[in-house]
C-alpha cells in the first residue's frame, strides 16, 4: 500500500513539474529539439492561450517569448531543467506586449541573457513594460550550439515592432502574434496594429521564410502550416473593408 501511495505521489509530482497535464502550463514537442509551450491569461473576459517556443541546444536552451501567466516564469524553467537537464541560456521577446515581454526582467535576474529589438525596448520603456538587457538594432543571425536562427522585422502588422524568428535549415517559423492561428476568425487585438500595412508585412514574411514546415502563431492552435496564408487572407479582407467604409 505504501509503495502505491508513493507511486501516485511521484506521478502527480512529475506531471506538475513538466506541465504536461497542468491547466496553467503545457509543453509539447514540435520537432527534433523544438518545443512549444503554452500558458493562459484573460483578455476581454475570455481565457486565451499564448504560445511560446524553446529550442534545446548543446550550449543551453533558447527561449522565445516569456509566459503570459506571471506565475509560470519559474515553473517553465523548472520543467525545462528537469526534462532536458539544461538551463535557459537566452530569451528573445518578439514584440513589446506583456504576453511576450512579461518575464524579461525575471529571467535577467536568473542570469539569462535577454534580448529585444531597439524598437521594442523603446515601446516597452514608454509603456512601462519589462525590458531586456541586450538590444538588437537590425535583423540578426544568432548561433548557439548546433543551431542558428535569424530575427526578422518584416514591417508593421500586429505591432510596430513585431519580429519573427526563422530557422531556415529546419524550416521552423516562429511568427508570434503577427501570425494568427487557423482557429482564429479575426486578427484579434488591433490596438497597436497597422491595418493598411498588415498584408504587405505578411507578404514580406512569405518572401523571406520560404516553405516553412512548421509555423507557430502567438495564440491558439499551432498545428496547421496554413496559418500564415490564413492571416494574410484576413488582413487583405480587413484592408478592403476599411478602404470601402
Amino acid at each position: 500500500m505504501h509503495r502505491i501511495v508513493l507511486a501516485v505521489f511521484f506521478l502527480f509530482f512529475f506531471q506538475n513539474i513538466f506541465g504536461q497535464n497542468s491547466d496553467k502550463l503545457k509543453i509539447s514537442r514540435l520537432t527534433d529539439d523544438f518545443y512549444v509551450y503554452t500558458t493562459y491569461n484573460f483578455f476581454q473576459g475570455n481565457r486565451i492561450p499564448a504560445n511560446g517556443m524553446y529550442l534545446v541546444t548543446n550550449q543551453g536552451v533558447v527561449l522565445i517569448d516569456s509566459p503570459w501567466d506571471t506565475t509560470q516564469f519559474q515553473p517553465l524553467l523548472d520543467s525545462i531543467k528537469l526534462r532536458h537537464n539544461k538551463d535557459v541560456a537566452l530569451c528573445i521577446a518578439t514584440h513589446f506586449h506583456e504576453d511576450r515581454t512579461g518575464g524579461l526582467e525575471y529571467y535577467k535576474s536568473k542570469g539569462i541573457r535577454t534580448y529585444t529589438t531597439k524598437k521594442t525596448d523603446e515601446l516597452s520603456r514608454k509603456g512601462g513594460k519589462k525590458r531586456a538587457e541586450f538590444l538588437i538594432d537590425k535583423d540578426t543571425l544568432f548561433a548557439i550550439g548546433q543551431y542558428s536562427f535569424q530575427t526578422y522585422f518584416p514591417g508593421h502588422g500586429h505591432a510596430p515592432d513585431n519580429i519573427v524568428i526563422w530557422f531556415e535549415k529546419e524550416k521552423v517559423l516562429y511568427g508570434g502574434c503577427l501570425i494568427k492561428s487557423t482557429a482564429d476568425s479575426s486578427l484579434g487585438n488591433l490596438s497597436d496594429a497597422s491595418v493598411p500595412d498588415y498584408a504587405a508585412t505578411l507578404n514580406n514574411v512569405q518572401k523571406k521564410c520560404r516553405e516553412p514546415k512548421y509555423i507557430i502563431p502567438g495564440h491558439n492552435d499551432w498545428a496547421s502550416v496554413k496559418s500564415l496564408e490564413h492571416t494574410l487572407k484576413m488582413a487583405q479582407q480587413l484592408n478592403r473593408k476599411k478602404s470601402t467604409d
